[in-house]
């Protein structure tokens, strides 16, 4: 299984953009997926996430502005930024949590500017 992301650029603060990834086999049983990011000279931090179940949590500084959902009929996770603002510049990456393993999609470049 590999993941595939999509949907990165360039925007200016205040407007917005849609991360999608897609996983390249079927998942089936009990899993997360989620979008985690990584700015310049910073660790990687949770942004949102997604189980199998439909639960959601988001970090305090999306809340209210990004919504995480999924597809699990074609094995895919999007995330809707709005309200977009330059501390969201970051490498977007994807992410599966099945028991036992956890897999990485490639990074895609979100550069928003003021």
């Amino acid at each position: 299984v590999q993941l595939q992301a999509s949907g990165g650029g360039l925007m200016q603060a205040g407007g917005s953009l849609t991360l999608s990834c897609t996983s390249s086999g079927s998942i089936s049983g009990a899993n997360v997926m989620g979008w985690f990011r990584q700015a310049p000279g910073k660790q990687r931090e949770m942004v949102a996430r997604i189980a199998s179940s439909g639960g959601t949590s988001y970090a305090d500084s999306v809340k209210g502005r990004f919504t995480i959902s999924r597809d699990n009929a074609k094995n895919t996770v999007s995330m809707q930024m709005n309200s977009l603002k330059p501390e969201d510049t970051a490498v977007y990456y994807c992410n599966l949590v099945l028991p036992g393993r956890i897999l990485w999609g490639r990074g895609t470049q979100v550069t928003v500017s003021s």
